[in-house]
């Protein structure tokens, strides 16, 4: 089987549909790819896009993509609730067949040059990718957001380290053109489950209780004489908080499962719903932001489905059933599962 990647860039966009569909449209040319989901959110004002295929396509058409990013958003006027760099705040590669992880670095290393030199963005690599072993987490990278872009490229005060307060390619000062386009984080990982456990309550006081509590960095507790001690979390390879969405009148336990073997889905929903529970709020189901693999559903499907239930059409529909997939949107599997989307995308 030929080579295949996955990109995923997250533009800071997810309100204005036209807007999203000129950047959409600036990738549809690029032959031996395919654009396999478009998710925007409008409470985040952030909208997840996912290509796959033949890497050195997948490549091009993320370039085009941050390039059209970058002319039609303006970051000076973005606001939402997830944290961001940029105009596209992350854009990483995933390997999915046929190519390794240094190879996928490869492409986000070409990449993020290639966007510093043609579009006068910074640009930080991080994950596999990075250059260093400071700039490996993305939540690092990201310490400050947007608004602390400015100070952090100008020698003001940062919670950043001299390790990791400076992009790895292109400009390390403040002009317009940056607080036009904020920075860019590229990278390269394993596959990623960005999924959100709802929680029926309108202000996220029990959301950020369980986010904190969930997350694999845990929580941190301050004494009064200024000592501080950090609590583990319970789930492992997890990051996560608690937001509320407005539009919807309810709030979210937003998760990254950075290694959903290590921590699978059911298990990242259960432990949220129980903590709900112990509050007196329930947690009425789930969602998934952008693709996910067959064969995290079908292990999430071995949970909730009866004994016996082998088939993977039935434990997908199982999984969907007992996570809450479709509480806020229906759940189609034939464009929500990697597999099964990018067969009949590239077929």
């Amino acid at each position: 089987m030929a080579a295949v990647v996955e990109c995923v860039p997250n533009i800071s966009e997810g309100r204005d549909e036209d807007k999203i569909a000129r950047i959409i449209h600036s990738v549809r040319g690029v032959e031996g790819c395919a654009i396999l989901g478009v998710e925007p959110d409008a409470d985040y004002n952030r909208t997840v896009i996912t290509i796959a295929g033949n890497p050195r396509a997948v490549q091009e058409a993320a370039f085009k993509l941050i390039q059209k990013s970058v002319e039609e958003i303006d970051m000076q006027l973005h606001e939402g609730e997830h944290p961001r760099l940029g105009a596209v705040d992350v854009c990483p590669f995933v390997p999915l067949s046929d190519i390794t992880m240094e190879e996928c670095a490869v492409l986000a290393r070409e990449l993020a040059q290639r966007v510093s030199n043609e579009c006068t963005v910074p640009t930080f690599l991080y994950g596999a990718a990075a250059m260093t072993e400071e700039k490996r987490l993305l939540s690092t990278i990201r310490k400050g957001q947007y608004e602390g872009l400015h100070s952090r490229l100008t020698g003001g005060d940062t919670p950043h380290s001299d390790a990791t307060r400076y992009p790895d390619y292109g400009q390390t000062t403040w002009d317009s053109n940056v607080e036009k386009s904020g920075a860019i984080t590229i990278g390269a990982r394993g596959i990623l489950v960005a999924y959100n456990v709802n929680i029926d309550e309108k202000d996220a006081i029990v959301a950020k209780k369980i986010g904190s509590l969930v997350r694999s960095t845990g929580r941190l507790l301050k004494h009064e004489d200024g000592r501080r001690m950090r609590l583990p979390g319970m789930l492992p390879m997890v990051q996560g908080m608690g937001v509320t969405l407005e539009a919807m009148g309810m709030s979210q336990v937003s998760m990254n499962l950075r290694d959903v073997e290590q921590c699978p889905m059911h298990v990242a929903y259960e432990s949220c719903k129980s903590i709900a529970s112990d509050h007196g709020v329930e947690a009425p189901g789930s969602e998934l932001v952008g693709l996910v693999p067959l064969s995290a559903m079908l292990v999430a499907g071995s949970w909730y489905a009866p004994e016996g239930v082998t088939d993977e059409v039935s434990l997908v529909h199982a999984a969907i059933e007992g996570l809450g997939l479709s509480q806020i949107d229906v759940f189609d599997p034939n464009s929500r599962i990697i597999e099964w989307a990018l067969k009949e995308a590239l077929s």
